[in-house]
């Protein structure tokens, strides 16, 4: 009988690489978890703290839901009705005044003198609506919609100012005319409508009444300087407050935009047919 050989298979001596590439992969996975938390997005940041310093010190509001994501933006008081037609609005406190455009224009131009000095804040109105100004560097970073740290500073001044009166609120956002190609933002007509909407969003967690604010935005589309030089550029990169004095004016502004309104031509598309006598002086700088 043939006796059957046996042969030995020789020893693989580089069996531990398996082990070592599973081990690098594991190790380098662990390192992007940790760089991942490790970068705190400011104004996200800044969002959540705010909004957890009103749940614990405001006993009325600790049941409610911090806003956060998608969740509504947090306001001292629910949607109220606007006023319609041509009825005036009066400033909430008191009779001091019988026009609240001009208590706001002046509150705004005796609260950021510094700004307005310095050229980067603009308060201008008319009797029909007001307008604030700011240069967009002053709230977000560049391609960012994200608000700054001075952003949040300066919104809650300014809501401040408009919480106690009832006049419409609408926000338009601006760019130059350098294309911006991103996933989150397209084109500039993204971009100016994300900074517009984060600055309605900033003044509804300051407490001002949601109900009362819109936002939109404008793109390139309507620059106020030319966009071939960087100083021109600085001022189309802008985000502009309108306080309207009802809410038919605020819909005839959002068709053109407040820099391309006059109060006569608001007037008609608002369906007034006689324009005030007067027009009030505006606050430029």
């Amino acid at each position: 009988m043939r006796r059957r050989r046996h042969v030995e298979e020789p020893e693989n001596h580089e069996r531990w690489l398996v082990s070592y590439a599973d081990f690098i992969t594991l190790l380098f996975a662990f390192f992007v978890v940790m760089y991942s938390i490790s970068s705190v997005n400011e104004g996200k940041y800044k969002v959540v703290s705010e909004a957890l310093l009103g749940v614990f010190n405001h006993p009325e509001r600790s049941v409610r839901a911090i806003p956060i994501g998608e969740e509504r933006p947090l306001s001292v008081r629910p949607a109220q009705p606007l006023i319609n037609d041509s009825e005036q609005t009066d400033a909430g406190l008191g009779q001091a005044s019988n026009d609240p455009l001009k208590t706001i224009t002046d509150e705004v131009t005796a609260a950021f003198g510094d700004l307005i000095s310095g050229n980067q804040m603009t308060v201008r109105g008319n009797e029909l609506w007001v307008e604030i100004e700011l240069n967009s560097s002053l709230l977000f970073g560049s391609g960012d919609a994200m608000p700054s740290d001075a952003a949040f500073s300066i919104i809650d001044r300014v809501a401040g100012i408009l919480k106690p009166f009832a006049n419409p609120v609408h926000v338009e956002g601006f760019t130059d005319n350098q294309p911006i190609r991103t996933a989150q933002y397209p084109t500039n007509w993204e971009l100016s409508s994300a900074r517009a909407a984060s600055i309605v969003r900033l003044l509804a967690l300051d407490g001002v009444n949601p109900g009362r604010m819109a936002s939109v935005g404008y793109g390139e589309y309507q620059p106020v300087a030319g966009n071939d030089t960087p100083a021109g550029r600085a001022k189309n990169r802008r985000v502009v407050l309108v306080i309207s004095r009802n809410l038919e004016v605020r819909r005839s502004l959002t068709a053109t935009g407040a820099a391309n309104a006059t109060p006569d031509a608001a007037l008609r598309r608002a369906g007034t047919q006689s324009a005030p006598a007067t027009r009030a002086t505006a606050n430029d700088s």
